[in-house]
């Protein structure tokens, strides 16, 4: 920035040398151009040179450099110190702008508390930093308080803002056995948190470390437009030289050709089309970011865009996953004892049907029955053994496994309705079911239709319940019969995504707990309700942190939308240096104006990339998901990241 205010400096001296002393180097414009030279010229000299010498690279800034030389030697220092000055204005605006970006995740960093209220096992409470706070730790949340890293609710009740973390515009009430998460607000009401994560491995910290290493990972266009600046920057050295030695060839003498020369390299320099990728990237990751949407890089964004089959999971993604029992058989009348044994079994299970159970056993006050040696079975159910022997729950096919008969009455007629129902049974014998019901979450249904009108051609939900209820849910999301696979295994939704790859590019949306596999085969895998989770987190390529379905219309649009601003930067980028090159070709193009056309179009491709950090997904109200027209292998596990690390890879 100092050096940029130098360079303006010294060109302002040699304007006003040059308007009262008519271009001779006097007194002002000596000093001026001098100055120019000295703060635009050396320090990107220096720089390029540095990036040749320890890289082998060829800097694009190296053309600029031999331009204004160039420019000098022929009697031109005036419109060499233009370019100078331009070009040192432009490349500020670009770092600024670019900055805009990073600053978006910085702020993340700045709504983390440096404090917290620590309870003692004394009662006693006092004031602590963030940073020494350990799991199992009890912190007191005063209304208007940040909570200070992710823990659990023990006492009290309140409403959260989580708008940080989710994107969630609305309050949510939270009560004991909740989830919070650190940098969120506590509205109103005292609450006491257990911690359950430090502040190095809290989710704002793996946040932090996920998007900026998604920001450092190039995506498949950046790299590109990297690999090609390079080369191109070596082509247009080369052309220069050739140009000279042509005009010089053609009767100019050798300051004209040398001056022409030094135009066609600022005109042909690539600087517009290689900052124009970087520029929407950047900018798109950092907005989904504060919308509560996470990519695990610009590939993943690429690729979103370019989706044209999605395909769901149905229990905790399209559904709200907050199941309850609706009906209770038990063969041999007693239903206290026949929850308290199923109780026992998924008591170890943290799959959201389980968890429905445990809910009715809870309300019923009852106690259940102590299972050990417990194992699950992946979309079948789970097994364990009791005093009495083996024991299992689950679906018809773990039924189908252990060679048990449903042939009771009461139990077809079980089955025979559009609800989940989860058999109990020990070895070949049936005890009894339950069955369940789901619900669509509210904004399944209109997020459906959001990714319809923007062009996906294909949606499909697959899911390992019966095809009744399939079919149910299915309705009322608008699905039809055909676009519903029910009664699969995770196998076979792994099989199935690779059968919709064959025909394009397949998103598949899933809790990335029990769909791992699937969203591992997908071109884009895409974890729901991802906040807090660290097996989402890692086996999704995208990961929406709440569980709003109106997030994944807007980060498709988002895509397609940072698509398109890619593609206009480099028509924009090249269409000017077409224009440009031309012009120095065949015409008297100045090499001002050939300055401003090439520093121009730089910035504009950046101001214009930077439109994606104002997208609609930053602003988006909850539940609504009408968006405005517009025209047009898995990753690594995630490491810890502790506050000060956090800094260091910021700084």
């Amino acid at each position: 920035m100092v050096l940029s205010l130098l360079t303006v400096l010294g060109m302002i001296l040699a304007v006003v040398g040059t308007w009262l002393f008519g271009g001779q180097l006097d007194f002002l414009n000596l000093p001026g151009l001098t100055l120019v030279y000295l703060a635009g010229g050396l320090p990107t000299a220096w720089r390029a040179l540095s990036t040749l010498w320890r890289e082998h690279v060829l800097d694009i800034d190296l053309l600029m450099v031999v331009a204004a030389i160039a420019a000098a030697i022929v009697g031109a220092p005036f419109e060499g110190a233009v370019l100078l000055t331009l070009f040192s204005i432009s490349t500020t605006l670009e770092h600024r702008a670019l900055g805009r970006a990073r600053r978006a995740i910085e702020a993340l960093m700045a709504l983390r508390p440096e404090t917290a209220l620590r309870k003692g096992t004394n009662g006693k409470v006092e004031e602590v930093p963030a940073d020494e706070l350990a799991v199992g730790d009890v912190v007191v949340l005063r209304p208007g308080a940040r909570v200070p890293t992710d823990g659990l609710i023990v006492s009290g009740r309140g409403g959260i803002d989580e708008a940080n973390i989710t994107g969630e515009s609305m309050p949510v009430s939270k009560e004991p056995g909740e989830q919070v998460f650190e940098a969120t607000v506590n509205l109103d009401g005292v609450l006491e948190v257990s911690v359950t994560r430090t502040v190095g491995e809290s989710t704002i910290a793996r946040m932090i470390l996920l998007v900026t290493e998604a920001q450092a990972a190039k995506a498949p266009s950046e790299r590109f437009s990297s690999w090609f600046g390079q080369r191109y920057t070596v082509v247009v050295m080369l052309g220069a030289v050739l140009a000279f030695a042509a005009f010089y060839w053609l009767g100019h003498d050798w300051e004209l050709a040398l001056y022409k020369a030094a135009t066609l390299l600022v005109a042909a320099s690539p600087c517009a089309i290689v900052i124009s990728v970087p520029a929407a990237i950047l900018s798109a990751l950092s907005a989904a970011a504060r919308g509560g949407v996470l990519f695990k890089g610009g590939a993943a964004l690429e690729t979103l865009a370019a989706v044209d089959t999605f395909a769901f999971d149905k229990t905790g993604t399209l559904t709200t996953g907050r199941a309850a029992v609706t009906q209770v058989v038990a063969l041999d009348g007693d239903e206290e004892g026949f929850l308290s044994l199923l109780g026992g079994l998924e008591a170890h299970s943290e799959h959201h049907i389980a968890s429905a159970i445990r809910k009715e056993i809870a309300a019923r006050g009852l106690d259940i029955t102590n299972v050990a040696n417990v194992t699950s079975r992946a979309g079948a159910g789970i097994i364990g053994s009791d005093g009495s022997g083996a024991l299992w729950a689950g679906n018809s096919y773990l039924v189908e496994e252990t060679g048990a008969r449903v042939d009771h009455p009461a139990l077809e007629t079980l089955a025979s309705g559009a609800q989940t129902v989860v058999y109990l049974g020990r070895g070949p014998a049936v005890l009894g079911a339950v069955s369940v019901a789901d619900e669509p979450r509210a904004s399944s249904g209109p997020a459906l239709v959001a990714l319809r009108d923007s062009g996906v051609r294909r949606i499909v939900m697959m899911t390992g319940d019966r095809r009744p209820v399939a079919l149910r849910i299915g309705a009322e999301l608008g699905l039809g019969p055909d676009e519903i696979h029910a009664e699969m295994l995770p196998q076979d939704k792994v099989r199935e995504v690779g059968e919709l790859a064959r025909s394009g590019k397949v998103a598949f949306v899933g809790d990335g707990v029990n769909d791992a596999a699937a969203l591992a085969r997908a071109d884009v895998g895409i974890a729901m309700g991802a906040a807090g989770s660290d097996v989402a987190l890692q086996a999704a390529d995208v990961a929406l942190l709440s569980e709003d379905m109106e997030r994944l219309a807007y980060a498709h649009r988002l895509a397609r939308r940072t698509a398109a601003i890619i593609r206009q930067n480099l028509v924009v980028a090249i269409g000017a240096m077409v224009v440009l090159v031309t012009g120095g070709l065949f015409f008297d193009l100045p090499l001002p104006l050939a300055v401003v056309g090439h520093e121009g179009g730089t910035v504009l491709v950046v101001l214009n990339g930077l439109r994606l950090l104002s997208d609609p997904i930053r602003r988006a109200a909850t539940g609504s998901v009408n968006l405005p027209s517009e025209g047009e292998l898995p990753p690594e596990p995630v490491k810890p990241i502790a506050r000060h690390e956090a800094s260091e890879r910021m700084g």
